[in-house]
Formats: structure tokens, C-alpha cells, sequence
């Protein structure tokens, strides 16, 4: 996960590598910088950038990571938890050798993790699904069944027919 920072941090450095996508890379002794207009995962890299805010116009990103971000990754071994911001509505995933990590959220695989995320998007940004449920606050529900997908093991369709 690298940290958006401002451009001027490797004002008059030199890039120690520069990829055949355009991306360029400065390394320090504490971590690493990338200047880069693509970030998510790409090949065996997941890339990923936490924005500044307010978000800045260029297309281009200046990004810092520090090495002991960086964790080992595999398609098999579950890796990963889910994090949920309820204020801005957002989720994400995380390594669980995060150090924020406290062991109460389920840790998955990234195809189990990506197509919870999927589904906890779909809960955010939709409402359609919610015409099958008696409710008072839309939101309400939303956080139930979406507590319920990051601490649990159960499938989204149990969590419903629980909730019905």
C-alpha cells in the first residue's frame, strides 16, 4: 500500500528504474517511490495507492511505500481481510500482516476476498436488492449484511435468508 505524497519529494532525483509501462522508481533506504499513472494489481503486483485529500489533478501519482509494507502474496493462502469505511462508504482489502490487523475479521484468499468486495460494493451502490427486506434505515441493513460478509464465514445469501 503506498502512501500519495507530493511530487516534490524526489524533486532532482534520478528514477534507479523506469518500467515499460512508464512507471518510475526511486528507492531510499526507508522504502520505496513510484511516479505512476496506473496503480491496482498487475501482474504479480498488487500496486495499490491511498489517495491524498483532496485528491490532486495530475493523472500522474507519486507514491510511497516502505519496505516493511511490503508482504508476500499468493493466489491460495488466505492473506486477506476486509476493511470497512462507513463514513465514506468504502472497502478495501488488506494483508494481514497489516499491523492494524486485530484478528476479528475473516481472512480469505484473494478470489474469496475480491468477490466479497464485489458484493459489498453492490450492497453500497444498489438498492434493488433491499425490496425483499423490511427495514426502517436502509443503511441499518446495509452495515448488517456487510458485518456480516467481513466477520463471518457465511455466504451472502444465508446472511439475507437469515435477515428476511
Amino acid at each position: 500500500m503506498f502512501q500519495e505524497v507530493l511530487i516534490n519529494e524526489i524533486e532532482g532525483v534520478a528514477a534507479q528504474y523506469e518500467s515499460k509501462s512508464g512507471s518510475s522508481y526511486y528507492y531510499s533506504e526507508i522504502g520505496m517511490y513510484r511516479l505512476s499513472n496506473h496503480w491496482g494489481r498487475l501482474a504479480n503486483s498488487k500496486w495499490r495507492l491511498e489517495a491524498l485529500e483532496p485528491a490532486s489533478e495530475s493523472k500522474f501519482k507519486l507514491g510511497f511505500a516502505s519496505w516493511t509494507s511490503f508482504y508476500p502474496d499468493n493466489a491460495l493462502d488466505e492473506l486477506y481481510y476486509i476493511e470497512m469505511n462507513h463514513i465514506k462508504k468504502t472497502v478495501k482489502y488488506q494483508h494481514k500482516n497489516n499491523p492494524d490487523y486485530d484478528g476479528k475479521a475473516i481472512l480469505r484468499n484473494s478470489f474469496e476476498t475480491t468477490k466479497r468486495i464485489k458484493q459489498i460494493r453492490n450492497l453500497l451502490n444498489l438498492t434493488s436488492w433491499a425490496k425483499y427486506f423490511e427495514y426502517e434505515e436502509l443503511d441499518d441493513l446495509r452495515n448488517e449484511i456487510i458485518t456480516e460478509l467481513i466477520f463471518t464465514k457465511k455466504v451472502l445469501e444465508e446472511i439475507k435468508r437469515e435477515l428476511a
